[in-house]
């Protein structure tokens, strides 16, 4: 069995790209079938983006916690920021899961 180093273990964690198969490369059956692949794993996005508003959640809650608890809101951005973006990364695969799985094949 490959070892996967920690670094590709986390992209792999937080990020789907590899999970799916590129629709526009080759001919119109290749093209389909990659389809059909990326339709039959949509249902991973949902795990994505529980891990995405988990973290989210996470963040926005430290961020409240530094801003109460030790009276800096500057250093609570370092939380908040984070926390911002899990908004629109779940807006991404929100769109992406709608695409695949909500949306009837033509």
């Amino acid at each position: 069995m490959q070892d996967i180093t920690f670094r590709t273990l986390l992209y792999r964690y937080f990020f789907f790209a590899w999970l799916f198969k590129d629709v526009s490369k080759g001919n119109v059956f290749e093209r389909a079938a990659a389809l059909r692949y990326n339709r039959e794993h949509a249902h991973w996005l949902l795990t994505y983006m529980h891990r995405w508003l988990w973290c989210g959640l996470v963040f926005y809650g430290l961020g409240g916690l530094v801003e109460w608890v030790l009276q800096a809101p500057g250093l609570s951005i370092i939380f908040y920021i984070p926390s911002a973006l899990s908004v629109p990364v779940n807006a991404v695969i929100g769109a992406a899961w709608v695409g695949l799985k909500v949306i009837p094949t033509l």
